[in-house]
């Protein structure tokens, strides 16, 4: 599947659920009828939230493609909607399905650049608490320190990994998953890699409170963007908009984040962030 050129644009984290929020989504328009949007996960944490806020964005843009943040993983006591863990996911893919939107689930969209086409692949990747010092060798005791710290993820409660043991085994699972994907079909064509979580570990080292990056990804995506060919990276989670460049790639980590963070940034209304063509004028 193939788009006309316009623009690939790109936000995660809106997190709906707050009122401030929900203005920020209703100035989220395309600049043309060809733009195309990435929705990189935590759109809310209910699932009523999630489909309305997706269905808007169908509505305006040629192409949305989501993937799921920790946010719309979670089982909420005030969610309708009780499923968990895979189910839960599941759940959100056909709503995706019956408007529109692709995710991690479907074949990947070609975007037809002016460089050429490029793969943009949504992923679902969760994390395996391997992004910790390196002096901490066990999983366990680098989260008993963060316990103690005071430094505890809310998926620790509300994330359920159902039927999996773990978060763990989900992410292990979810990484055999999304190399398979990858490696098949247009395997020649340079990509725009799409997770919630950031595929490289540099990236939260930004993060003021370090043990909070346990809940951020998995080392064992730490190469993917040269494996895989990205021209970019799209991540959100850190609630820190910026653009880095890693091995001559660039990442951009696109969150909006609640009121009371894009209101310290200045934003009056948080922008999105163009993903293609680059900044430069082309699609390299």
């Amino acid at each position: 599947m193939t788009a006309a050129t316009g623009k690939l644009l790109a936000v995660s984290d809106l997190h709906v659920g707050h009122p401030g929020n929900r203005e920020v989504l209703e100035a989220i328009r395309p600049t043309s009828d060809e733009d195309w949007l990435i929705v990189a996960g935590d759109v809310g944490e209910l699932v009523a939230d999630v489909e309305w806020a997706l269905g808007v964005l169908s509505r305006r843009f040629a192409r949305v493609i989501w993937a799921p943040g920790n946010h719309e993983l979670w089982t909420p006591p005030g969610d309708a909607v009780r499923l968990r863990g895979e189910r839960r996911y599941r759940h959100l893919v056909e709503i995706c399905r019956g408007l529109g939107v692709l995710t991690p689930e479907d074949p990947y969209a070609v975007w037809a650049g002016r460089s050429g086409p490029v793969r943009v692949a949504p992923l679902f990747v969760l994390y395996d608490y391997s992004f910790r010092d390196d002096d901490l060798a066990d999983c366990t005791r680098a989260l008993d320190l963060a316990y103690q710290r005071g430094v505890v993820c809310t998926d620790e409660f509300l994330l359920h990994p159902d039927p999996y043991p773990s978060r763990q085994a989900w992410c292990e699972s979810r990484l055999d998953i999304s190399r398979g994907r990858l490696e098949s079909g247009d395997t020649h064509l340079p990509s725009v890699l799409v997770n919630h979580f950031p595929l490289y570990r540099g990236s939260t080292r930004i993060l003021r409170h370090q043990d909070f990056a346990l809940w951020c990804g998995t080392v064992h995506t730490n190469d993917w963007h040269l494996r895989y060919r990205a021209q970019a990276v799209v991540y959100g989670h850190l609630h820190i908009p910026r653009t880095t460049f890693h091995d001559g790639v660039r990442f951009e980590e696109v969150s909006i984040g609640y009121p009371r963070e894009w209101q310290r940034r200045g934003d009056r209304v948080p922008p999105i962030r163009q993903i293609l063509p680059g900044l430069d004028g082309d699609d390299d």
